[in-house]
Parts: C-alpha cells; structure tokens; sequence
C-alpha cells in the first residue's frame, strides 16, 4: 500500500456536528490518516473543536475518504464505532508526533487494532463475466471496521516521509498534512483558509507600520517647522 492510499469520547465542551456543510471535517491533509488526526480541530485560541459526536459521524467520514469496510456500510453496523474510532485517533496523534520527533513510537494500541485483520480474498464474479479478487473484511467490531483505516495509519507510519509531513504554520491552528506539492514548500493547512488569513494580517501589520511610520514623519516635521519659527 502506498502512503497516498489509504482515548476517550469527545468532550461536552466541543462543538456538536450537523448537517451544516461547516460542520463537516475538512480533507485537507492529502492523506486520509492525516485527515483522521484533523477530526479534532485544535485550534489554540479557541476550545477544541471535535466533528465526530456520534457512531453515524464516523461512518460518514469513512465513507467519504473510501476507507469503508467492503466499500460499504455494513447491513449491521456494530455499536461503539465513536469510542473505537476516537482511540485510534489519538493513537495515531502521539505516534505521529513522536515519530516527527525522532522518539520512540509506541504502536501497541494501533497493533491491536491491526491485530483485528481477519479479511479474507474471495474470487467473485464482476460484471461481464469476469471474475474478480476480492478482500472482504468481517464487520462484527468497530475494531473490525476500522481495519482499512488502521491500515492506513500503519501505511503513514512505515512508509511515510516525515520531512513532509506537517502542522499549519498558523499561530491558530494545529491541521496536519502531507505536503505533495512539487517544491515541498506548503505551509498551510489550506491557502484558502489559514494561508489567506495569514496574508491579511501581514498586509494590515505593513499598513499599520507604513501609518506609524507617516504619523511619525509628520510629527517630526511639525516640530523642526516650530523650531525654525
């Protein structure tokens, strides 16, 4: 698998997700266990800000980063998918961050969760008669469901290359992501977001300094003129 593929519940204090398209965990990250880190938006001004507060969130954000069980939801879907789902984030969050600082990585909690791989290759039939190979995973647990994500963790942590894998250089924001540009110089989460932000407050900075600067000259000017009178 390549690195482009693939504890507790939140708090009462962080915000509650809906259908409001805001309120839907941005893919930003260029990789989807980066992504799963980005879940949790802590923004160092603010109180976290969490967009997974139910097992039906979690399902969703699988759906949408195509790391479903099967490709689909399951017929049974198993409770507890919230909780399960929470602790391999922040299991990943610390193995990430110790791995970006050269420390030792404790991947105990992420090997179980790997530990739960009990998929199966199947040859089934495909359109136009074909016949296709097919992995088909258990979906009994949510351990079990999140297989393909704690895959993709494993993928980021064995394979990934940790000069390019990084935060938002925003003083606010604490996004992850993996930077695929061609000159490896992506700073932000988002230039839409962070990175337009960080260019109007430099912008206002200048014209505040160029309006100091002028108030200053202006000063200085009135007083030489009243010295000369």
């Amino acid at each position: 698998m390549s690195s482009a593929s693939t504890s507790s519940t939140a708090s009462s204090n962080t915000a509650t997700s809906g259908n409001n398209p805001s309120d839907v965990p941005r893919l930003l990250a260029d990789h989807p266990a980066l992504d799963l880190l980005n879940t949790l938006e802590r923004a160092l001004l603010d109180a976290p800000l969490d967009r997974w507060q139910s097992d039906e969130d979690v399902w969703q954000w699988l759906e949408r980063v195509s790391l479903l069980p099967n490709g689909e939801l399951p017929a049974r879907r198993p409770e507890g998918m919230l909780d399960a789902a929470v602790a391999l984030r922040e299991s990943l969050r610390s193995a990430v961050s110790q791995r970006k600082r050269g420390d030792a990585v404790d991947v105990t909690l992420l090997n179980e969760y790997l530990g739960a791989d009990a998929c199966r290759t199947l040859l089934t039939a495909a359109e136009g008669g074909k016949i296709r190979l097919a992995r088909v995973y258990p979906t009994d647990t949510p351990m079990q469901c999140l297989v393909p994500l704690a895959l993709s963790a494993a993928d980021l942590l064995a394979n990934g290359d940790f000069t390019l894998i990084r935060q938002c250089e925003s003083e606010t924001c604490t996004m992850w992501f993996y930077d695929r540009t061609r000159a490896h110089r992506r700073r932000w989460c988002s230039m839409a977001l962070c990175g337009n932000r960080h260019k109007v407050a430099a912008y206002r900075r200048r014209e505040a300094n160029a309006s100091a600067a002028a108030s200053a000259a202006g000063a200085a000017n009135a007083n030489n003129a009243s010295d000369a009178a």
